[in-house]
């Protein structure tokens, strides 16, 4: 675990030694307040909640996770120095539970950095907090699921942008999974297939989050997801330091 977060140290110092956090952050910020109050229709709508912010949450994240990602594994690989890392006293699973922790952790800071979001909303009516606290709840886990797919294909690659294209199509199909239209094409066509992508949709997890329910199935399936993908994470790096 000291390793582990020693390297999660590391890289989160990495993300706010540039100017990269500085302008994620910002972008973050500006297309959810954007997405928020204009195409949400926040001061028209008439109820004190944040379901506008939610609903346009998991796009947002699915853009612009996989542009933190990108850099985890492929740049230290174009850079060589994926070698240096690795002949550390440390483990692979330490490295890339590290480099995930701090991307998560980075993040964290960005939906925290929407409080304003919430007093604002508490200003104009009475939400349900816990409501409120729910859904970041949700949207950190889906953070945490998008990176670690991100994480893995990033050490895939010594190419930023593959590793970019790859996580938001891989991303976008998790989310996609359990719509109706994707539902209804798979039963029509491949009927033993849409049960699986029901279970294996993302925002209706996501969902249950933002209407205030914090299943015990949803908590589960967001730690075998993001086991899963840090585990894969790992086999990719110990294959790419063999090979």
């Amino acid at each position: 675990m000291r390793n582990t977060l020693l390297i999660a140290r590391r890289e989160l110092g990495a993300y706010f030694a540039t100017p990269v956090a500085i302008v994620f952050i910002v972008i973050f910020l500006v297309l959810q307040g954007a997405l928020t109050f204009n195409l949400g229709n926040f001061f028209t709508r008439g109820q004190a909640d944040l379901a506008p912010f939610f609903n346009f949450l998991p796009w947002v994240f699915l853009l612009l996770v996989p542009a933190i990602t990108m850099r985890l594994w492929a740049e230290e690989r174009r850079l060589g120095t994926i070698e240096t890392l690795l002949t550390l006293p440390i483990t692979q699973t330490e490295a890339v539970i590290g480099k995930f922790l701090a991307a998560w952790a980075f993040c964290g800071i960005a939906l925290l950095l929407t409080f304003p979001f919430v007093i604002t909303v508490n200003i104009l009516g009475r939400p349900d907090n816990g409501v409120i606290a729910t859904g970041y709840l949700g949207a950190f886990l889906v953070a945490g699921a998008f990176l670690s797919v991100g994480a893995a294909l990033s050490a895939l690659t010594k190419n930023q942008v593959i590793a970019f294209v790859l996580s938001v199509a891989i991303c976008f199909v998790f989310a996609v999974a359990s719509y109706p239209l994707v539902t209804d094409f798979l039963n029509q066509n491949i009927p033993w297939l849409t049960d699986i992508a029901r279970r294996l949709g993302v925002l209706d997890r996501f969902q249950d989050f933002t209407r205030g329910v914090i299943a015990l199935r949803d908590l589960i399936y967001f730690a075998t997801f993001i086991g899963f993908w840090l585990f894969l994470n790992t086999v990719i790096v110990e294959n790419r330091k063999a090979g």
